[in-house]
């Protein structure tokens, strides 16, 4: 059975994991803050400094220890527990702690969002180290990267770049993109590497800056033989749903079904001069006539009644 400092519970902190590890000795440590996001189609994304998937068969015994180590891996929309650099093997050195990874810079960071996720990966003047052999590094980098972004909509994007120079199993080595490159180191064992492996759907994308398949005997530590793979440098992103845009509602006919619009009646125009109180430029006239006649009528009336009298 194999037990490993890197098992811890996962717990869900926040919407950009960033993990930056300064590794100084062997049994340095160091942690990765998680990632997480807000859920619904959002799509989702990956990064990680280094990932194997590794058998290690033991000397005394007739036994294979698989060693399954992700360091430094932060997802989006999830959550990612704390990482270490080093590893405990039961039967390894005696159950000694081995470091896995020395590094002066390792970041892993997995962003998403409504319109894009991308993740990205880091790792400068980095050695990798297998059970065995304490002392050789199974691969040296000076710096490599990877980066998938898939925006929602768009073609997705995946790049890996080496930097500088490599060293496998203690040679320096010349890496073509043409194909993989096999090294093998007599009495210590093979590698064959694969650089810069991206692959791209329409959401999707991924990007491993090498991919290492190994093959070492070292006969040392307890250890007769180590075989697997190694990635240095991994990312992959699926972009989220793409959202239409909502339409504009119809504009709505005033009236029910059927039934014409009814057409606005002008309104007359205000009378000038009084035209609220009735009166125009005539009224004066009127009113002199009307006393005249008044007037006419009660001097007839008295002399009606004086002719009654005589």
């Amino acid at each position: 059975m194999n037990s490993n400092a890197f098992r811890l519970p996962a717990r869900r902190l926040g919407v950009i994991a960033t993990a930056t590890v300064l590794v100084a000795g062997p049994a340095a440590l160091a942690t990765a803050g998680p990632a997480s996001a807000t859920g619904g189609d959002k799509g989702h994304a990956n990064a990680v400094v280094l990932r194997t998937g590794l058998d290690v068969s033991l000397l005394n015994k007739t036994l294979n220890v698989p060693l399954r180590v992700s360091l430094n891996e932060v997802q989006a929309p999830a959550s990612a527990g704390k990482t270490a650099l080093t590893a405990k093997l039961d039967g390894v050195d005696g159950g000694q702690p081995f470091s896995v990874l020395r590094a002066d810079v390792a970041t892993a960071k997995a962003t998403v969002d409504d319109r894009k996720a991308e993740g990205y990966s880091n790792i400068a003047r980095a050695k990798v180290h297998v059970p065995g052999l304490p002392l050789l590094s199974l691969i040296e980098v000076e710096q490599v990267t990877s980066k998938a972004v898939c925006a929602a909509g768009e073609r997705p994007v995946a790049e890996a770049n080496l930097l500088g120079g490599v060293t496998v199993l203690g040679k320096k080595v010349t890496l073509s993109a043409g194909g993989p490159t096999q090294v093998t180191v007599p009495g210590v064992g093979e590698v064959r590497l694969d650089l810069s492996k991206t692959h791209t759907t329409s959401r999707t994308a991924a990007a491993s800056a090498l991919e290492l398949k190994v093959s070492v005997n070292p006969l040392k530590l307890n250890v007769a033989e180590v075989e697997g793979t190694v990635t240095l440098a991994g990312a992959s992103c699926e972009a989220p749903a793409a959202s239409a845009k909502p339409s504009a509602p119809p504009v709505k006919p005033q009236g029910g079904a059927g039934e014409k619009p009814v057409a606005a009646k002008p309104q007359k125009p205000a009378e000038a001069n009084l035209a609220e109180t009735g009166g125009n430029s005539s009224t004066p006239y009127l009113l002199g006539g009307g006393a005249l006649l008044l007037a006419a009528g009660g001097g007839a009336v008295v002399l009606a009644r004086r002719l009654r009298r005589d």
